[in-house]
């Protein structure tokens, strides 16, 4: 839970998790349960849990993914049919559930609630790294690692192979580093938000944008049967290890 005095009044964020109910890789994704929580729960849980976020509202289109984020503490906005389809854009949801409720936080965190793990304080980092610097918007990145650009390749029609870029790097260890947005935050400033330019859908994060790194697997982005197989056991492992971390101190 938030603590009741927060380090910087002035600094608190209000964070929106989002969730569309018209998921097609995996039906119903943002209200499976992932280790007994429905999975848009264990988002709304993630803000908070943040030291800087002081106010916490999902939108949605989905009436029991409505009540999961409810449930688990978030006051809850119903996007129009308009901000329901695939071909709506993040920051236009985002952008209604921050007018309909008629928030004025100068600090808005972006959550995805496909993504049920997350760092601890990957929250708190985003914010303070878009605080700090002064920056429109700051995402979270993690390494590419064995995906990496340099060994992307064209394959075509005819099954012929072509490096997508020319290089000579044979081993992963020579591997210039490379990074990709993972989807764990987007802390954006509320002016950059509301920037809104057709032919620059990414307009809203800003000019100056920074980033925060996290380990390789520190974010799991559900999107199909297999990223929910991967959450569940990372998950029973975390309990296996408090489980028995209880019972060790309880035995001392």
């Amino acid at each position: 839970m938030n603590q009741t005095t927060p380090p910087n009044e002035s600094s608190l964020a209000t964070a929106v998790v989002i969730g569309r109910a018209g998921s097609k890789g995996l039906p119903r994704k943002h209200v499976r349960l992932v280790g007994g929580v429905p999975m848009i729960a264990r988002s709304v849980g993630h803000a908070l849990a943040s030291r800087r976020v002081g106010r916490v509202l999902c939108s949605t289109d989905g009436e029991a993914i409505a009540s999961a984020a409810a449930a688990g503490g978030a006051e809850v906005l119903l996007r129009p049919a308009v901000l329901a389809s695939d071909h709506a854009t993040v920051d236009a949801g985002v952008r209604h559930a921050i007018e309909t409720s008629g928030d004025d936080s100068e600090v808005v965190v972006i959550l995805y609630g496909s993504i049920p793990i997350r760092p601890d304080d990957l929250i708190d980092r985003a914010v303070e790294r878009l605080v700090d610097t002064g920056a429109d918007s700051v995402q979270s990145y993690s390494p590419v690692g064995k995906h990496h650009p340099f060994w992307t390749c064209r394959v075509g029609d005819d099954g012929r192979v072509a490096a997508w870029q020319e290089n000579d790097v044979f081993r992963r260890q020579d591997l210039p580093p490379a990074f990709i947005p993972d989807g764990g935050v987007i802390a954006v400033r509320r002016d950059s938000l509301f920037q809104v330019d057709p032919e620059h859908p990414h307009a809203f994060l800003g000019r100056d944008r920074r980033g925060v790194l996290n380990e390789a697997g520190a974010v799991i982005d559900v999107d199909d049967e297999i990223d929910l197989l991967v959450a569940e056991a990372i998950l029973e492992r975390r309990m296996r290890t408090e489980a028995s971390s209880t019972r060790v101190g309880a035995g001392s």
